[in-house]
């Protein structure tokens, strides 16, 4: 062990300090025939010096590990060998550690408690330079994005509901007797309306207001 992996596998660096999980991922990893167990790290120093040595293809990294954490120690492998693929398996699935793994470069997150066959199958998916994301961590990040994005309504709440279906329409391409004749409009209407929302979004033109339209999702059906 501790050694470059054979030409027929890919190599696997097991991090974790906690001696009976290390076990368990050992036992997990021998059972791969694709893969070759090719060193394992009890901190995250030692994972970083292996790193380098052993030239794994993959790395299952525990995050709170003695001496370096998993994240800084995903940022060091990585900045040494930006090909090697991160798979972090921990028990933390707060919002904090799962995108401070990311930002250091992690492809995948999986909780401890997932099973062997979900952790293989991981593996095997950094391994082919895919993201992967446990059930639970994929429901937060869904959760986390879903609230980082606004609503129409909140995108511009200095519009009125008038302002905001002729901007959807301006968005969608339409000039301004389309945009009357769909929204059963007087063409005067709507003239006096794209001043104003040229304004308020403070952009120069209709082609300006159209982007940021379609930057923020107002396309589509008619707004409420």
């Amino acid at each position: 062990m501790n050694a470059p992996p054979e030409p027929d596998r890919f190599g696997v660096l097991v991090a974790d300090d906690h001696l009976l999980f290390r076990d368990g991922l050992r036992s997990l990893v021998l059972a791969m025939s694709d893969a070759q167990l090719v060193g394992e790290a009890a901190d995250g120093r030692e994972a970083v010096a292996l790193a380098a040595a052993c030239r794994p293809n993959v790395i299952v990294m525990d995050l709170r590990m003695p001496l370096l954490d998993g994240v800084e120690a995903t940022r060091r492998i990585l900045a040494d060998d930006p090909e090697v693929g991160i798979l972090v398996v921990s028990m933390l699935d707060d919002d904090a550690s799962v995108f401070a793994a990311m930002r250091a470069g992690a492809r995948g997150y999986i909780l401890k408690g997932a099973g062997h066959t979900e952790v293989t199958a991981a593996i095997r998916s950094v391994h082919r330079g895919e993201a992967i994301f446990g059930a639970d961590i994929a429901v937060r990040m869904a959760t986390y994005f879903a609230r980082l994005t606004p609503s129409v309504d909140e995108a511009f709440p200095e519009l009125s509901r008038t302002e905001r279906d002729i901007l959807r329409l301006l968005a969608e391409g339409l000039q301004n007797a389309q945009i009357a004749e769909r929204l059963v409009l007087a063409p005067k209407t709507v003239r006096n309306n794209v001043s104003p929302i040229l304004a308020k979004l403070n952009v120069a033109d209709r082609t300006e207001a159209a982007i940021r339209a379609r930057e923020a999702g107002l396309r589509g059906g008619r707004t409420r």
